[in-house]
Formats: C-alpha cells, sequence, structure tokens
C-alpha cells in the first residue's frame, strides 16, 4: 500500500468506522474461537482499521497490538483502546521481534499488501513457535450480494470488475498458508452479511470515498442494482460471506 492509498484510508476513517466497522464481526469472533483467544493471550492485529476487533480483544482480557498504514484508522483504534500498543506501519516491515505474539490475524488486510508472501513471512516470523497465524478476506464474488452492486457501478464507467483472485477461492487461503511454511488448522467460509439503515447510508457506503458530486452522480445505479436487497423497513441488507483460514507456526525444535 502506498502514501496515497494511506491518505484514501484516512480520509474515509469515521465514515468506514461508521458503516463498515461491525461488518467482520461473524468472522473476528470465529477466528478467535479456532485460536483460544482468552486473557493473557497476546494478539496482534494487522490492518486493525477503526479498532473494532482490537476492542472485543481487550474486553476478553487479551493483550492486544495494532497496526495500520492509515494514520487516521490508528487514531481511531486508540481511542477504543486506550493504552494498548498500536502502531502506523505496513505489514510487509512489522515493528515487533520475532515470537511476539501467540495470535497474529489480518482481516480484509493482505489484499492490500505490495507482496502478500512477504506479508505473510513478516506475520509468521512475529508468532511464538506453535502459535496462530489466521487470515481472512471476502469470498469469491457469486457469494457476495455486494458484487452486484460493484458489478452495475464499474459498468456504468464501461469498466469490468476484476478476477477473484486466489485468496478468495475455496482452497486458496490453505494452500497459501502451506507455501509459508504454516500448518493449515481450520478454514472456513463465514456468512457476513452488512446492512443499510437507508437509500444514504447504502449510497454512502458502496461509494465510499466519493466526494458529494459522486454520490449524487452515483446513487441512482446503486439504488437500482440494490432494489432486490431493499427491506420492508427502507433500509438494505446484503448477503455476503468471508473466506478464514487459521494456520500454526513450526513448533519450537529441542
Amino acid at each position: 500500500m502506498d502514501g496515497a492509498e494511506d491518505d484514501a484510508w484516512s480520509a474515509v476513517a469515521a465514515e468506514w468506522a461508521r458503516l463498515w466497522g461491525d461488518f467482520a464481526d461473524p468472522v473476528r469472533r470465529a477466528i478467535s474461537e479456532a485460536t483460544g483467544i482468552r486473557p493473557g493471550t497476546r494478539v496482534l492485529d494487522v490492518g486493525c482499521g477503526s479498532g473494532e476487533f482490537l476492542r472485543a480483544l481487550a474486553e476478553t482480557g487479551a493483550e492486544c497490538s495494532g497496526i495500520d498504514p492509515a494514520a487516521a484508522m490508528v487514531e481511531l483504534s486508540r481511542s477504543r483502546v486506550p493504552g494498548a500498543d498500536i502502531r502506523r506501519g505496513t505489514v510487509e516491515s512489522l515493528p515487533w521481534p520475532d515470537a511476539s505474539f501467540d495470535v497474529v490475524v489480518a482481516i480484509n488486510a493482505l489484499q492490500f499488501a505490495d507482496d502478500p508472501d512477504a506479508a505473510l513471512a513478516e506475520m509468521t516470523r512475529v508468532t511464538v513457535a506453535g502459535g496462530f497465524v489466521a487470515v481472512a478476506n471476502w469470498a469469491d464474488a457469486p457469494c457476495n450480494d455486494i458484487h452486484v452492486l460493484e458489478q452495475a457501478v464499474a459498468a456504468s464507467f464501461e469498466e469490468e470488475l476484476p478476477p477473484d483472485d486466489d485468496l478468495r477461492l475455496p482452497g486458496g487461503l490453505a494452500g497459501f498458508f502451506r507455501r509459508g511454511g504454516l500448518t493449515p488448522v481450520v478454514t472456513g467460509l463465514i456468512d457476513a452479511p452488512w446492512d443499510a439503515a437507508d437509500d444514504d447510508a447504502l449510497v454512502r457506503g458502496i461509494l465510499l470515498g466519493e466526494d458529494e458530486e459522486g454520490l449524487s452522480g452515483g446513487a441512482e445505479t446503486v439504488l437500482a442494482a440494490a432494489a432486490p436487497f431493499r427491506l420492508h423497513s427502507g433500509g438494505y441488507r446484503l448477503n455476503n460471506a468471508l473466506r478464514f483460514a487459521v494456520g500454526t507456526t513450526a513448533p519450537s525444535v529441542g
């Protein structure tokens, strides 16, 4: 992720937290259960965003740390979990010594890494021998209602969405872990619905980062594509899914 992307995420940090901050809660819970996080567990959240997972970890009594490249996201995380070790930086260069954590997690973060293999190597480096590394990201397009809306927006600009990368496909994360020297122990597909309270929330969530002119110009396209997902309340529910994998690092020898 380059500086321009960092600035872009900082510019939308508050809006992202309001509209999307809780979206990954189902996979956060699944990872916490699979890795046995409990009081005293040392956990690093890579790409911690606005700090929702860090706050949940702190409430369990875990010793939580976080890192994110966007300054405004770091500030939001620090405000949610005062006293936690939350730093600005990238996953390819984690500023902690070897074997600093029992569990290292990246949720919807590695897709922004310039080199995902190097990112996974760094996550493994800071994990204790026999510890857990967990990664989650969007599942493949057919699993996600949001794809219908993103496709409509792309088509309005006479563009096409890129194909799903390997990590979004069945077996992709497990293979990624094995190539990185990790042993996959749990993989899964988790339902992750996203709710928008009304038309405005829907448009702002889908067109996150657009200025008011862009929001106005894209609203008709978004609302038309979202019609099948409109609720009687006037809000919207998009049913989506996240894939995740939990792997263990090599045990210590001797």
